[in-house]
């Protein structure tokens, strides 16, 4: 299906007035832009995902304890990379020209954040309520020390949670365990909730994957399929 296209790229000033941008502080920002895709264009690369991406739900060793991750996944990269790994699992990486529309997403993403560069996509698959991630941090050395975090969402609304670290928190995942059992004790300026609409886009730069953790947690009245794009920038290119 590589003819699948946008019909109108997003227009960066027509989103502006809709953009919201979080100054987290210390060098960390979140920005969220709710109508990043025109909504039937978003749903048109929502089939296509679901139907056409060799979803996997892999095991993980988190913590000396093995458990298959709550959620289904893909991860697609340049050539020259360095391998992924996270959890003790190394996914498989498939070329961008094996799935063409996801690079017209890219692309999208690129024109939508002038000076960002992206050369690697994890997508994960959220298929109902029961499926989650979460608290963790993207804090792979692949990535740097400030690396930025494009995340595009399809099909199904689910609650993006972001809550700032404990000292003594870890940065591994945490894909066993439930996300928000404390979440409400804290305060209002460590923590954040985002309601992640169908083709809209949330970044994350600066400090955040250092300061902060992020989650998308079980919720029973989530009955359908959410797809979910994250670009990063892995260094080290040889491309």
């Amino acid at each position: 299906m590589s003819s699948l296209k946008l019909k109108a790229n997003p227009n960066p000033s027509g989103n502006a007035k809709k953009t919201q941008t979080i100054d987290l502080g210390n060098g960390s920002e979140v920005v969220y832009v709710p109508r990043f895709l025109p909504y039937d264009d978003a749903w048109n690369f929502f089939n296509y995902l679901d139907i056409n991406i060799p979803w996997t739900r892999p095991t993980l060793h988190v913590f000396g304890r093995s458990c298959v991750q709550p959620r289904d996944t893909c991860y697609v990269a340049s050539a020259g990379l360095p391998d992924l790994i996270y959890s003790g699992y190394q996914p498989h990486a498939y070329s961008w020209d094996d799935f063409p529309p996801l690079k017209d997403i890219l692309d999208t993403v690129h024109k939508m954040l002038p000076g960002s560069r992206f050369n690697s996509l994890l997508l994960n698959r959220y298929k109902g309520g029961n499926d989650y991630v979460g608290w963790h941090a993207d804090g792979e050395k692949l990535y740097g020390s400030t690396p930025e975090i494009a995340s595009v969402s399809f099909g199904c609304e689910r609650e993006f949670f972001l809550k700032k670290k404990c000292h003594k928190s870890s940065q591994e995942r945490s894909d066993e365990k439930p996300p928000l059992k404390r979440f409400k004790k804290r305060s209002h300026v460590d923590q954040h909730c985002f309601t992640l609409k169908h083709g809209s886009l949330l970044v994350m730069r600066g400090y955040t994957q250092r300061d902060w953790l992020h989650s998308v947690p079980k919720r029973a009245k989530a009955e359908t399929t959410r797809i979910n794009l994250t670009f990063r920038l892995v260094l080290g290119c040889q491309e």
